[in-house]
């Protein structure tokens, strides 16, 4: 007798896979090698040309688990800019966004075609690919990174919107190589995948936001279950009228994150779910190639890759951010820290699912370009902050979670109270809550009771406050953070006593 099922094998393989790839990952960071880098290595030591563990060459699959892994990553990554984080940053991360991916592709094409002798349409295609920053990557490389926030807060922005030149002038290049398109096709495509995607995207975010404001959802396992629905809803509609679905499922993540009651207990669910994706989206990509045929281009891509570290990002960054008063420190930091990755790979599969004659070549090269943006910028970007003085020192910083209550018109907020907070040393009964707020119960060294109004607030503690509904999580962290004001003196009575 025999129970078994044709995917019992699949999902062994998988999960193994999976839980090898995370043991990797932090043996590489314990290290201070890219995780991300790493995560390719082991796909090409299992795969064909390695260890032949896994046969594995299907571009198109490879193609499509790379979009859907990259769409759940840059969810997550939405759900983790706020608009008061992306208002300050939105001009030239929109500046860097398009202008700056034109100039990358232009100055990469440009000598790819000069210097290298590649044909005028694989020169060009090679720039496109390698014109926009990844957001799998930046995001891995600058989570925990104390550089300076508004750097951080513009390459992450970047990242998550600048796909949509570089999808449109890659599709052009190839379409014209195929069918002759011309430069209105080109600009037609693009204002539909830039406008449609924002717009999709911020129609399904703020949707989804009011649809939970308005019901109330208690259950985090069912704000999880819409949120995730919302991002590829929003992916999808994008897709199916020509828009960007990168750029749509990002401001889709933005819109649904300005709701902190919703996001909030979602976000390690989220985070997880794309660290999943980035694990496996990094596997992928690397049992798709052949290192024994990689030394063949390396020439080719160690020139792709230095003018493009050494000249084009820096050209993109220099025509693009001045404007905004960004001091030259930032800016090279910014230049240095436009890491390539998952998305240059993924485009650079197009040419190869049409049929490019060139697009082995493409692939191959981009793919070594990108081993060398995660081995030298990814692993680098702290020591060059800190060479450039903008290195910042590590904080903690009091932090709070909304933990909705089944059945309630009111809300818990889980305050943790981190050193340095204003109200550490005080009394409670000395710094009332806001909004008619109230300590239920307080967590410290492992034990939890009922404060009262003479406990003493340390550093480290966990306050369980019951919040009304309509509260902001963020007034409690203003709160903690401002010394507690003195009581007003008694006032002495009037003249008639009263």
């Amino acid at each position: 007798m025999n129970a078994s099922f044709p995917v019992d094998n699949v999902i062994l393989v998988a999960a193994a896979l999976l839980g090898l790839g995370v043991i990797v990952d932090l043996a590489a960071n314990r290290v201070r090698v890219s995780g991300l880098l790493a995560l390719m290595a082991l796909g090409m030591v299992i795969a064909d040309d390695g260890l032949a563990l896994i046969r594995f060459d299907d571009v198109a699959l490879a193609q499509n688990i790379a979009v859907v892994a990259l769409a759940v990553i840059l969810f997550e990554g939405g759900l983790g800019t706020t608009f008061a984080d992306a208002k300050p940053v939105l001009g030239p991360a929109g500046m860097l966004g398009t202008v700056g991916v034109f100039v990358t592709a232009a100055v990469v094409g440009g000598v790819c075609d000069l210097v290298l002798g590649l044909p005028t349409n694989t020169a060009w295609l090679l720039g496109a690919v390698v014109a926009s920053t990844d957001a799998a990557s930046v995001f891995g490389a600058l989570r925990g990174q104390p550089i300076p926030r508004r750097a951080k807060q513009l390459l992450q922005l970047e990242s998550g919107g600048n796909d949509p030149v570089a999808v449109m002038m890659t599709v052009g290049i190839v379409e014209a190589w195929r069918s002759g398109a011309q430069i209105g096709d080109w600009v037609s495509f693009g204002a539909i995948q830039l406008g449609g995607g924002l717009l999709v995207g911020a129609l399904v975010g703020e949707f989804v936001r009011r649809t939970d404001d308005k019901l109330r959802i208690s259950s985090a396992s069912t704000s999880a279950v819409l949120a995730l629905s919302a991002g590829g809803v929003a992916y999808g509609l994008a897709a199916s009228i020509g828009a960007s679905g990168f750029l749509a499922v990002y401001v889709a993540g933005i819109f649904i994150a300005h709701e902190e009651r919703m996001v909030r207990p979602l976000r390690a669910f989220h985070e997880s779910l794309a660290t999943t994706a980035q694990a496996g989206l990094f596997l992928i990509l690397g049992m798709l190639v052949f290192p024994s045929e990689l030394p063949a281009v390396f020439g080719k891509a160690v020139v792709v890759t230095l003018v493009l570290l050494l000249l084009a990002r820096p050209a993109a960054v220099l025509v693009c951010l001045p404007w905004f008063g960004f001091r030259p420190r930032e800016m090279t930091l910014v230049a240095w820290a436009g890491l390539r990755g998952a998305v240059p790979i993924v485009l650079a599969t197009l040419p190869l699912t049409a049929g490019h004659p060139d697009g082995v070549l493409v692939f191959e090269v981009v793919f070594v370009v990108v081993i060398v943006s995660l081995l030298l910028q990814a692993t680098t970007v702290s020591a060059v902050a800190r060479r450039l003085g903008l290195l910042e020192e590590e904080t903690t910083t009091t932090f709070a979670d909304v933990l909705p209550v089944e059945s309630s018109q009111a809300n818990v907020a889980e305050l943790h109270l981190q050193p340095g907070a204003a109200v550490i040393g005080h009394r409670l009964a000395q710094a009332p809550l806001p909004a008619d707020a109230r300590v239920a119960i307080m967590r410290r060294d492992g034990a939890a009771f009922s404060p009262t109004g003479a406990t003493e607030l340390l550093a480290g503690d966990v306050l369980m406050i019951v919040i009304p509904p309509g509260s902001e999580v963020s007034d409690f962290v203003d709160w903690a953070s401002q010394p507690p004001q003195p009581p007003s003196p008694p006032q002495p009575p009037s003249i008639d006593g009263r």
